[in-house]
C-alpha cells in the first residue's frame, strides 16, 4: 500500500492493458488479412485448369493434404442406382438440407475405379433429380474422405466415408472423392453446386497471430513483474556479504564469549593474564 508501489501497479496494469488490446488488434488482423488471402487463394482455385484425375490421385494412392483443391477432370458414366444423400449438411446459412453423391466409373491406366462425386446440396425435403445417364465428363475439386459415420440405410448416410462407400458399392474405390465444379452433359438446375473445399487451419494469417501471442506475453509479463515487485518489498532489504548481523556490530575490543580473546588484539581479557602473571603465581602483595 506504499505510493510507491501503488504506482507501479498503475504504471504496470495500463502496460498489461495495452499490450492486450494490441493482441487482440493483431487477431481482428489477422482474420482480415487471412479471409483475403484465403478468398484470392480460392479464386486461384476457380480459375486454375483442370488436371488429369489419374495424374493426381492414382488407384491405391494415399490422399495428402496437398491433394485438396485440386481441380482435376476425369470422364466416366455414373451408377444410377448407387447414389446416395448425405444428411445433415449446411449451406448458405441452411442447415438442413443433403448431399446428393453418385459414383463415377472412371478407366484409368490401372483399370476402372470409382470416383465418389457430390453433385450438389439439396433441400431436404426436395425431390432428389436421378445422375445423368450415359458418359459425362466432369470436372470439380478433391477432398479427401470423411471417417466412417452410420451404416448406409436406404440410400442415406451422415458421411462421405471411402471404407463405407465401398461396402456399398464394390470395387476399387479412390481414397477421395470429387466436389463438382460443372459436368458435360451439365448437371440439373435445382442442384446448388459447393465452395471449393478448404484445408483445416487456413483462413489466419500466420504472422498477425504470432504478433498478437507476442503483445500478449509482454503483458502478463507486466503482472508477472508487479507480483515479484511486491514480494521483495515484503520480503525486506537483503543483506549483503560483510554487512553486520541484525543486532548490530560487537564494540571495539569486544571480547569473544566463547574464548575469552580479544578480536582485535587476540589478548585474553583478564588483565594478570595480559600482563603476563598467571593468576595466583608469584609471591604476595605486601600488605599496605
Amino acid at each position: 500500500m506504499r505510493p510507491r508501489m501503488l504506482g507501479m501497479l498503475v504504471v504496470l496494469v495500463a502496460a498489461a492493458a495495452v499490450c492486450a488490446r494490441l493482441g487482440v488488434w493483431q487477431l481482428e488482423r489477422a482474420e482480415i488479412r487471412g479471409a483475403s488471402a484465403e478468398e484470392r487463394r480460392l479464386q486461384e482455385i476457380a480459375d486454375a485448369p483442370p488436371e488429369d484425375l489419374a495424374a493426381v490421385l492414382p488407384a491405391g494412392a494415399s490422399f495428402t493434404g496437398d491433394m485438396v483443391a485440386r481441380k482435376v477432370e476425369a470422364t466416366g458414366t455414373y451408377d444410377v442406382a448407387g447414389q446416395l444423400l448425405v444428411t445433415g449438411r449446411a449451406h448458405d446459412g441452411s442447415t438442413d438440407g443433403v448431399l446428393v453423391v453418385a459414383p463415377l466409373h472412371v478407366d484409368g491406366p490401372d483399370g476402372e475405379v470409382v470416383l465418389p462425386v457430390v453433385r450438389g446440396w439439396l433441400d431436404a425435403g426436395a425431390e432428389v433429380p436421378p445422375a445423368p445417364a450415359g458418359e459425362v465428363r466432369v470436372v470439380g475439386w478433391l477432398q479427401a474422405g470423411e471417417e466412417a459415420g452410420t451404416a448406409v440405410v436406404d440410400g442415406r448416410t451422415d458421411a462421405i466415408s471411402p471404407a463405407q462407400l465401398a461396402a456399398t458399392w464394390g470395387g476399387r474405390l479412390l481414397t477421395g472423392y470429387l466436389v463438382l465444379q460443372s459436368a458435360d452433359p451439365a448437371e440439373v438446375a435445382h442442384l446448388e453446386p459447393l465452395d471449393p473445399p478448404t484445408r483445416a487451419g487456413t483462413g489466419l494469417n500466420v504472422q498477425n497471430l504470432a504478433y498478437a501471442a507476442q503483445w500478449w506475453i509482454f503483458g502478463a509479463f507486466a503482472v508477472a513483474l508487479w507480483v515479484r515487485l511486491v514480494r521483495d518489498e515484503a520480503a525486506g532489504p537483503v543483506a549483503l556479504p560483510g554487512d553486520a548481523p541484525a543486532g548490530g556490530p560487537d564494540p571495539d575490543g569486544a571480547p569473544d564469549p566463547t574464548t575469552g580473546t580479544d578480536r582485535d588484539t587476540g589478548l585474553g581479557s583478564d588483565p594478570a593474564a595480559a600482563s603476563g602473571h598467571a593468576v595466583g603465581s608469584g609471591p604476595a602483595a605486601p600488605p599496605v
